[in-house]
């Protein structure tokens, strides 16, 4: 990414952390179909861990990677996302958002591969600013809902625990997104 060198290292840190949190989940979520544990949660915890993996590998190396290896790697699994959410109602709307997360991921890479095309003179903005503007705010609503849902539970206490952890999983995997997105 195009920001300072020390957020880029923590924000990959953030979503290492968040990618190995729901592939840990992943690997000891039994196979069952329904329950806590059934199909879809095993769907959102892969697709959770690619993306906080991603997330981390993409702010590292940056434009290092050629776009093509990144489009593969967010593009591939953003169809089968939309072509899931076409064809089955259960989940729709959670298969949208990694959906989303995924183009944007597709879409940040290419940006960040044009600019480097332009040497040291790149644009102000990498990019469409619509576009980026539209997943920030995307994004950012994003993470604020999580976080209230975070913060809400029946008894009106905090969520701490491992009951939690999916929720903020994903609340730090939307702030990534969003800081992502502000350092084009």
């Amino acid at each position: 990414m195009h920001g300072p060198v020390l957020v880029n290292w923590l924000l990959a840190l953030l979503a290492a952390g968040a990618g190995t949190s729901c592939l840990v989940r992943l690997r000891h979520s039994p196979c069952t179909p329904g329950g806590t544990h059934g199909p879809l949660t095993r769907e959102s915890d892969a697709a959770e861990a690619l993306m906080g993996l991603g997330m981390a590998a993409m702010a590292v190396t940056g434009a290092a990677v050629p776009p093509t290896v990144w489009a593969g790697l967010f593009g591939l699994p953003a169809a089968g996302f939309l072509l899931a959410a076409a064809h089955a109602p259960a989940g729709r709307t959670h298969r949208l958002h990694h959906a989303v997360g995924a183009l944007a991921m597709t879409y940040m890479a290419v940006a960040m591969a044009a600019a480097s095309g332009h040497g040291h003179h790149r644009a102000a903005a990498l990019g469409l600013p619509a576009l980026t503007g539209a997943l920030l705010l995307y994004f950012g609503g994003y993470t604020l809902w999580t976080g209230s849902r975070l913060l809400r539970t029946p008894a009106g206490t905090l969520a701490i625990g491992t009951a939690g952890l999916p929720q903020a999983c994903r609340l730090t995997m939307g702030i990534g997104m969003f800081a992502m997105l502000l350092t084009m």
